[in-house]
């Protein structure tokens, strides 16, 4: 008789094959949807964010202080004077005549080293009757008993009530060194009037501080309103207000024979052009993330070189593919572009929706429009922002707020129902795993049994096979 021999097999393969076939349509269909969940997930967070930048740049066209139609102020010589103009300023000529630019004042005193021990304080003394103290007490930086210039000039720096007025520094000329006190503001009133040195402990450095030489003389900006014979303004600063809506800054001062520039405030067609542009950008990108977002998928089947594979589409849906909330929103912003306002809309600006619903604009009919009615587009396009919406971008700011707002808008309760999902997604995949494990340890317990029953069973055979075997002994 021949030795019987047996099939072997691993015990822990079966289990696991037969666990994992007991699951399998489960967790197929839990991997599903836990996969769509997460694809929920991070699309919710893409479209808050797009609908966050769109709302961000309807506020910034126009808002309580902005508007979509562009001003614009310009010097008939830009080398004597710079201006802008919110779209509030109203249209006009002025004269300025520029007498004298405003300068920040430049003091030095010639400072020499002396003893750390007791320097005591001093008080930085400023034009406009202001003034900051300044503690020297610790001011000997490198423990050498010696107070430096450098060391002063660090201690002003520091001051806690200096508060960026005066810039300390210093600079050595012929072998002396010279501490250097520099306004940081301009006009006269900011300049380093005196150092008073009563509080302190060194002679030798109190006479040096109280005696100052100008490097550069501290001037207010002069210019006069109306031409040379209007009205005189003076002020620190040399950027002025004057004109309502207009803030323009002096850089040259003229000369006695020169005429006044002309200060012109009018509309800026070509910055009203690229505030439309602004808008219609926005929107195609917003339009242009809903449009991904919302993507239907390739539903061909995918070729395979596996015959035991199963059949795939080509591309799936997009996570939000189908989406009533997201259908919605698209109607009704193109319903707010169509809106009509004294007769008028945006199309009447040359602003129109293409087929896959972004924007274009014909500028030459843009141009025509607001020669002919240049008010007429800030009363379609209105006010974004809080307490300020109307008009096109007032209703648009609205409801893209009811999508991102924290408190209740549609993203996060969207957000609130997917996270909610995805819990009981993972909780069923947990119950799941445990489902796995049981079905595991039974398989494998009986395949273990069965394992160590035929190998017993062909001992058996083998000892009889060869207790009767011709070449048997007995």
């Amino acid at each position: 008789m021949s030795v019987i021999t047996s099939p072997t097999f691993d015990p822990k393969t079966y289990a696991q094959g037969l666990a994992n076939d007991y699951v399998g349509p489960t967790k197929a269909s839990l991997d599903k949807q836990t996969a769509q969940a997460t694809a929920v997930s991070t699309a919710l967070t893409t479209l808050n964010s797009a609908l966050g930048a769109f709302q961000t740049a309807l506020q910034g066209l126009a808002s309580s202080t902005t508007s979509v139609t562009a001003t614009k102020a310009t010097f008939s010589n830009s080398a004597i004077a710079t201006a802008t103009a919110k779209s509030s300023a109203t249209a006009g000529t002025y004269a300025f005549y520029v007498e004298q630019l405003a300068t920040a004042g430049q003091v030095t005193y010639n400072v020499a080293d002396s003893a750390a021990a007791g320097a005591g304080s001093m008080n930085v003394m400023l034009a406009d009757g202001s003034s900051f103290q300044v503690d020297l007490a610790s001011a000997d930086s490198d423990k050498d008993g010696v107070l430096s210039a450098k060391e002063v000039a660090a201690s002003i720096n520091a001051a806690a009530n200096n508060n960026s007025r005066v810039t300390a520094s210093t600079m050595t000329i012929n072998g002396s060194t010279q501490l250097v006190l520099s306004s940081n503001n301009t006009g006269a009133s900011n300049a380093v009037a005196s150092i008073d040195t009563s509080g302190l402990g060194s002679a030798s450095l109190a006479t040096a501080l109280g005696n100052q030489t100008t490097l550069t003389t501290a001037k207010d900006a002069v210019i006069w309103a109306g031409g040379k014979n209007g009205t005189r303004i003076q002020q620190a600063s040399n950027t002025f207000s004057v004109v309502d809506g207009v803030s323009f800054t002096i850089t040259q001062a003229q000369s006695a024979t020169d005429p006044a520039v002309t200060l012109t405030v009018g509309a800026d067609t070509s910055g009203t052009a690229s505030n439309v542009q602004k808008f219609v950008d926005a929107y195609n990108t917003l339009m242009g993330v809903i449009q991904t977002l919302t993507a239907a998928g390739d539903h061909s089947l995918a070729p395979s070189t596996d015959p035991t594979a199963t059949p795939a589409p080509t591309s799936q849906d997009a996570a939000l593919h189908g989406d009533a909330g997201l259908a919605s929103l698209k109607d009704r912003l193109n319903a707010l572009l169509r809106g009509v306002s004294g007769g008028q809309s945006l199309i009447s600006y040359g602003i129109s929706a293409t087929k896959d619903g972004t924007l274009t604009i014909d500028s030459g009919r843009l141009t025509k429009a607001l020669a002919a009615n240049p008010d007429g587009l800030d009363n379609l396009f209105g006010r974004a922002g809080i307490g300020v919406d109307s008009g096109v971008l007032g209703a648009m700011n609205k409801l893209t707020n009811a999508w991102t707002t924290s408190a209740g808008g549609f993203i996060m309760q969207r957000t609130t129902q997917n996270d909610q999902l995805q819990s009981d997604l993972s909780d069923r995949m947990a119950a799941l795993q445990s489902r796995f494990q049981s079905a595991y340890n039974r398989y494998l317990a009986q395949f273990t049994a069965l394992q160590t029953l035929q190998a017993s069973m062909t001992n058996t055979s083998n000892m009889f096979t060869a207790m009767f075997s011709p070449d048997s002994s007995s």
